[in-house]
């Protein structure tokens, strides 16, 4: 799995003219399934994410995390994240995972959130074309994969 993480101070997803997930300070999120990842993933990934202290304290330096600051999450599935763009200039998304495996764990990774922070998570529509918006703070971007962190 793979996370794109913002720390914004508003952000919103809208399908077909309306708002399907709204947030004002907290973190908006990218979440792209792999074909081969897991729950064990989703855990990894969640946890890591709403412990990160990534928010600025009084001094301006980045040591609190989501609960520190009563942050909000806006998750939005992303399979572009495992776009292949390694050959030729159209890219190929075969290593994103089917979309039934993959809205699974991407609903499993926002309960597993919402488990974590006690807050509704804030959701696009899996698969459906959305508009985003945000205000990055910072501007402050990490990305994470699970691949990576479970080495």
């Amino acid at each position: 799995m793979k996370l794109v993480i913002q720390v914004v101070d508003e952000a919103k997803v809208e399908v077909d003219g309306k708002v399907t997930g709204q947030i004002e300070k907290g973190l908006m999120v990218l979440v792209g399934v792999g074909q081969n990842d897991t729950k064990s993933d989703a855990d990894l990934l969640a946890k890591k994410m709403v412990n990160l202290r990534i928010f600025d304290d009084a001094n301006g330096k980045t040591n609190l995390s989501l609960a520190d600051v009563n942050g909000d999450i806006l998750s939005v599935s992303q399979f572009t994240l495992f776009a292949d763009c390694s050959h030729g200039r159209r890219p190929s998304f075969i290593y994103a995972g089917a979309p039934d495996m993959a809205n699974e764990l991407y609903e499993y990774f926002n309960s597993q959130v919402h488990l974590l922070t006690g807050k509704p998570v804030q959701k696009g529509i899996f698969g459906a074309d959305m508009k985003v918006s945000l205000v990055n703070n910072g501007p402050f971007t990490i990305i994470l994969d699970s691949k990576e962190l479970s080495k």
